[in-house]
Order: structure tokens, then C-alpha cells, then sequence
């Protein structure tokens, strides 16, 4: 290595040792571990993104099942996709594999590409995603950088430097690369994300136990809990969503979402959001509720009693519900998408949506 490296030649082959050794010895078993398919390891990755892993079991298997080859994910409609994708979150990542799948098959005669740049290209990849595909499946020599990565480096170095800073992103992918085992990229790639997670956790870690406390500067220090370190928080911006749970008869009425917005294409009830929280006499004096029922006949509206709170990333949403009963359709139609209840299934749907019809499921949703 280069003068002014952080680490030698020496260390970084010690320090990848213990993380291969321990890792053998207490990796989880996992079904994408079994597998060199890159196809499988892509998904098993794209699942795992802001995802607990007992939950993206179930996703990955439901995915593998559907879609076992690229060529049948690229050749499904996006809704289906969606729909196997409903309560995961973050469903840009549906639509970017969908994207990705018919890449593959357009630009790379549906043979999943095995050069880093080329992974790189693909809709939804970014280099965290390339280099753990291309290191497991193909053995090429690229750190992975991910959250558990950023804090077994930041403690065993004591590097304060703001891991969400270009900086820091910069420095701890160039440390991730000296540390790289280049013979064994992949498992090396794997022991540290592994040790991430079940050693070097975030909380309370069990320092005592730990295979590199020794040369460990956080833990020299007892500071273990100060690393990571992160410049600031992302502002959280409050919304206020009320959804209208319109029917007639047997039959009720979906809004598709569109545009850059969050779950984009994915079908909800309609809905009016507001600055703020508003009374039912407030909701009905909008210009939205107006335009909506202006030729509805009669209606009836009655608040459910439910708010619902919902967190995402960087948004916290509370959804007021309220059942309105219609005697005439005809305008409504018109701007949304009425289908018999028993079909509601078919469509795949905001969780936040879905968390209210189960409440409502619980009484009687089809009344």
C-alpha cells in the first residue's frame, strides 16, 4: 500500500482474517448465501435495502417463486410486481428491479451482466448494490459500503470524520477497498457486514467477546457508542392525509398515484391532503371535497375515528378516514377507478391504505 495509507499490507490481511474467520464461524444461514446466481443475489440485496432480514425472507422467496429468471420479471406488468412488493416500502425499488429486468434482457441478451460497470448501469444499482453483486457472484475485488460497514471501520479506526458527508463517504470507501480481501472478495464482503450486524451492532455491543477489541480504537478509547458519526439529521416534514372511503352499492373507488411523489403507481382511496388537520366541516368546505361531489347526488359522510399515524423516512403522515355512501356515480368515475369490493384484492395498495381496511375488515368492510 501507499505511504499515508491508513492501514499496511500486514494489517489489512490480519483484520480480514479474523472477519472471514469469525463469519464461518457464525454466519446466519440464508438461502441467497447458497446460491453464485447474480440474479438471485440482486434480489436478495434489492429486498434487504431498509428491510429486517425475517421480513425479507418471505419476500425473497415470494419473488424467486414468481420470477425465477430475469427474462419472467421483465416480462410482468408492473402492477404485479407492485402487488408482490405491497407492505415492503420504498417501492421505487420495485419499479427500478422491474426497470433493471428489461435492461437486462434489451441491452444484455438477458445474461446478468459480470463487469462492475456494467452492473453499475442497471436502473436501481448504485455502488453499494454492484459491488455485492459483483463480489459475490463473480468474485470481483469491490468493498461493499453499507451502514454496518460505515460502523465496524468507524469504531476499529475511531474515525470521526461524518460518514454523510462526501468526505467521509469517500474515505471509508477507499479504507473498505485497502481492508478487501482480493483473493476472497465475496466472503471477505459478507464477514463484515455479517460482523455488523450480529457483533458490532449499534446498541450495547458485546465489546468483551469481540475478535478485534484488541486493536479496536473506540473501544481503547470507550467511546464505541460515539461512531458513526453523522453531520445531521434530514428534516422531517409532516403531512396531513384524509382519505375518502367512497361506495355504492357493492362497488368503491381506487385512485392510481402518479407522478415523483411516494407510492407512485400504486393504487390507493381517494384522497384530499391538507396543510393542516381539519375538522369534517373544515374537509367538506375544501375546493377538493366540492369538485369531488359537486355531481355525487346525495351523500353521506361519517368520520371513521381513525387516525393514523405513518412514518417513513423522511415524512411522518396522519390519515383521518371517512366512509362516504353516494347515490350516483357518473361524475366520479370520472376521476376514479370504481370496482367491485371483492376485487379490492387484485390491487396492489399503499400499506398505510391497507392498515385502514384491515382495522375496517375487522368489522364489516363489505357492508
Amino acid at each position: 500500500m501507499k505511504t499515508g495509507d491508513l492501514i499496511i499490507d500486514r494489517e489489512a490481511f490480519f483484520i480480514s482474517h479474523i472477519l472471514i474467520r469469525w463469519y464461518d464461524q457464525n454466519k446466519r444461514d440464508l438461502p441467497w448465501r447458497e446460491t453464485k446466481d447474480p440474479y438471485f443475489i440482486w434480489l436478495s440485496e434489492v429486498i434487504l435495502q431498509q428491510t429486517r432480514v425475517a421480513q425479507g425472507y418471505d419476500y425473497y422467496t415470494r419473488f424467486t417463486e414468481s420470477f425465477p429468471t430475469v427474462a419472467s420479471l421483465a416480462e410482468a406488468h408492473e402492477d404485479e410486481v407492485l402487488k408482490l412488493w405491497q407492505g415492503l416500502g420504498y417501492y421505487s425499488r420495485a419499479r427500478n428491479l422491474h426497470a433493471a429486468a428489461k435492461m437486462i434482457v434489451s441491452d444484455f441478451d438477458g445474461v446478468f451482466p459480470s463487469i462492475y460497470k456494467d452492473i453499475l448501469s442497471l436502473k436501481g444499482i448504485g455502488e453499494y448494490t454492484a459491488a455485492a453483486i459483483g463480489s459475490f457472484a463473480f468474485e470481483l475485488p469491490h468493498a461493499v459500503v453499507d451502514g454496518n460497514v460505515f460502523r465496524v471501520l468507524s469504531r476499529l479506526f475511531g474515525i470521526a470524520t461524518p460518514i454523510d458527508t462526501t468526505q467521509g463517504k469517500k474515505l471509508f470507501t477507499d479504507l473498505a477497498n485497502e481492508l478487501l480481501d482480493q483473493k476472497h472478495p465475496g466472503e471477505h464482503n459478507q464477514a463484515i457486514m455479517e460482523f455488523g450486524a450480529l457483533q458490532c451492532v449499534p446498541v450495547s455491543p458485546n465489546c468483551s467477546i469481540c475478535p478485534l477489541s484488541d486493536i479496536c480504537l473506540a473501544y481503547s478509547q470507550n467511546k464505541v457508542t460515539a461512531y458513526p458519526v453523522k453531520q445531521g439529521k434530514t428534516k422531517v416534514k409532516e403531512r396531513y392525509f384524509n382519505y375518502l372511503d367512497i361506495r355504492i352499492g357493492s362497488f368503491m373507488f381506487l385512485n392510481k398515484r402518479t407522478g415523483n411523489d411516494i407510492w407512485k403507481n400504486l393504487y390507493e382511496l381517494p384522497l384530499i391532503e391538507t396543510e393542516e388537520k381539519l375538522t369534517l366541516d373544515q374537509l367538506q368546505e375544501t375546493e377538493a371535497f366540492l369538485q369531488i361531489f359537486e355531481k355525487g347526488g346525495n351523500i353521506s359522510i361519517h368520520p371513521m375515528g381513525i387516525t393514523l399515524k405513518h412514518v417513513l423516512s423522511h415524512r411522518i403522515i396522519y390519515a383521518n378516514f371517512y366512509t362516504v355512501t353516494i347515490t350516483e356515480d357518473a361524475a366520479i368515475q370520472e376521476r376514479f377507478l370504481k370496482i367491485d369490493q371483492a376485487d379490492l384484492f387484485n390491487f396492489a395498495i399503499s400499506r398505510l391504505v391497507d392498515r385502514y381496511l384491515e382495522r375496517r375488515s375487522e368489522g364489516d368492510l363489505f357492508a
